[in-house]
């Protein structure tokens, strides 16, 4: 063993030691790390496990001040419960325990979907620490992953997606596993409501059915897993969604806009973004109607539909955003290098106006620029870069495991 590789060990095992200790810190003084969105997954989870209903706020208040939340309201989670089974097993544990292994998890995930995000999306592999260090400098993946939000689980849902389709070229029956994976990317439906008219679309247009087959089977077994511990779950969702709609949410969306412009009860006016969303996709989809490659348009789609959302889309969900902000940092595929410096820092300038508004605290509807803007920077990148496009072949097929 060389020298070099010595010292590395030892500089991993004193890392290991201080970690453990820091465990042990965060174990005992839950005011060293104090929970914040995590609790209202492990208090769903818990109160699913025990058959009592997940979504009362009375039985989860108690259930999320125990375990460290200084909060006189409940948080609830507000994803259907086809979304219970990811975090029904935290509630096996204690709040410290479960919090601990949710950020471990949510640590890992983000690892794996910035490694092969970056690879299926045509980045040099000698360069894939670059989409480690976007993916982890990104603020609204600190956003997340400080407050134990669940939402990478959807970036997760749509890199598995691409890596299944890019795997179906040589095996159709990898198309299944591709509908299974956008399970994970319905915990938050309409964040994504542009992924399902597509793989609608799709399955009438290339005869992609079996897309369709494995999401709607997964995703039926993922809505019963619940009633097995309380078969009423799926009526106190609807329940607490008819008592709380989205209604009552100041939302960073265009829907919020018009509602404060012409007033906050005229809710249907929270969907007018998803109609131009709409229209735009069939004109989208028919101009790419002869070359759709998934790999190439999901990251747009993705991107407008976070863009028109009709509700939710808060700071800790923008990183769905980064399979469009991991395309532009990439560049152009031929050359497999960088960005264009004027995309780059655009990009750092998105990042750092993030930044300052979190620091000033100026709240949640703050960040309602930041993804119209991706949009425009995503538009330059798609003319900057569709003429050196011409003459190759798809990204999903070319990409190596």
């Amino acid at each position: 063993m060389t020298s070099r590789n010595t010292l590395s060990l030892g500089v991993l095992a004193l890392v290991g030691v201080l970690l453990a200790g820091q465990v042990r810190q965060l174990l005992a003084d839950p005011a060293v790390w104090p929970p914040d969105d995590f609790v209202e997954y492990w208090a769903a989870a818990k109160l699913t496990l025990n058959g009592q209903n997940p979504f009362d706020e009375s039985l989860l208040l108690p259930l999320q001040q125990h375990a460290g939340r200084d909060t006189s309201e409940a948080i609830m989670m507000w994803n259907p419960p086809w979304s219970l089974p990811s975090v029904l097993p935290l509630g096996l544990l204690s709040a410290r325990e479960a919090q601990l292994l949710w950020l471990l998890i949510h640590l890992v995930v983000t690892g794996f979907c910035a490694d092969r995000a970056w690879l299926l999306l045509g980045g040099a592999r000698e360069r894939r620490w670059i989409g480690w260090a976007v993916a982890f400098t990104f603020l609204p993946t600190v956003f997340a992953l400080s407050i134990g939000q669940i939402s990478m689980f959807l970036v997760l849902g749509a890199v598995l997606f691409l890596e299944c389709e890019r795997r179906a070229v040589r095996n159709r029956s990898w198309e299944y596993c591709a509908g299974a994976a956008t399970v994970l990317v319905a915990i938050k439906p309409h964040l994504a409501y542009l992924l399902w008219a597509g793989i609608a679309v799709d399955a009438i247009v290339r005869g992609r059915w079996r897309v369709l087959v494995g999401g709607a089977v997964t995703g039926l077994v993922c809505a019963l897993i619940p009633l097995a511990f309380n078969p009423d779950v799926w009526h106190q969702y609807a329940d607490a969604m008819g008592n709380r709609p989205p209604a009552q949410w100041l939302s960073p969306t265009l829907g919020s806009v018009l509602r404060m412009a012409f007033g906050e009860r005229l809710f249907r006016l929270q969907f007018v973004s998803v109609g131009i969303g709409v229209i735009w996709f069939v004109w989208y989809r028919w101009n790419k109607r002869n070359t759709w490659d998934w790999t190439e348009q999901l990251p747009l789609l993705l991107l407008v539909s976070f863009t028109t959302a009709p509700y939710g889309a808060w700071p800790f969900d923008m990183v769905l955003l980064l399979p469009a902000v991991f395309a532009m940092v990439i560049g152009k595929r031929a050359e497999r290098g960088i960005g264009s410096p004027t995309i780059l820092a655009g990009l750092l300038v998105v990042n750092l106006g993030c930044l300052v508004i979190n620091l000033l605290q100026l709240g949640s509807f703050w960040f309602l620029w930041v993804s119209p803007a991706v949009l425009l920077l995503y538009t330059m990148h798609t003319f900057h870069t569709s003429e050196s496009e011409i003459g190759h072949a798809p990204r999903t097929a070319a990409v190596t495991a």
